[in-house]
């Protein structure tokens, strides 16, 4: 079962909260509202592995605990915050020298916060490690909904 809070206005910000799931579909959708058509799947992703992180990883998917979601967009930039009720953890710089690559498959962790780092423009972490703040600007919305249309 999804619990979801209707989103509150906090001047452009609104918030969705929800029970610790990995259903994590319609929520989501909500988040990506917004965001234009062509950056759906690979910011999808991002924030799937954000919310899916502060569920399973915070939140030990416990049904009593929550994972809230901030988020704002304004013109060309968007922003999340996304938070769980764990206890934390020390973020230390995981990620392999290029970017590009990611830890071996036989790595239990890592990948994700990989992936955040390279589909957002900036991952930010809150000091006792429940909280991570993305951001993700958009530069030329014509220029790039032109190159997508191109691709079959």
């Amino acid at each position: 079962m999804i619990s979801i809070s209707l989103p509150l206005n906090l001047g452009n910000w609104k918030t969705v909260s929800f029970a610790s799931t990995l259903y994590l579909s319609p929520i989501l959708d909500l988040l990506l509202h917004r965001v234009p058509k062509p950056f759906h799947p690979e910011i999808r992703l991002g924030l799937q592995e954000a919310l899916v992180n502060a569920a399973k990883h915070g939140n030990q998917l416990d049904p009593c605990k929550t994972v809230e979601v901030k988020f704002c967009y304004y013109h060309d930039a968007y922003s999340w915050i996304v938070c769980d009720q764990g206890e934390g953890f020390v973020q230390e710089s995981s990620c392999p020298l290029d970017e590009f690559e990611l830890p071996p498959e036989e790595a239990e962790n890592g990948r994700g916060l990989c992936i955040l780092n390279q589909i957002f423009d900036q991952v930010r972490w809150n000091h006792e490690g429940t909280q991570v703040k993305l951001y993700k600007q958009i530069h030329d919305l014509s220029i790039s909904s032109r190159l997508m249309c191109l691709c079959p």
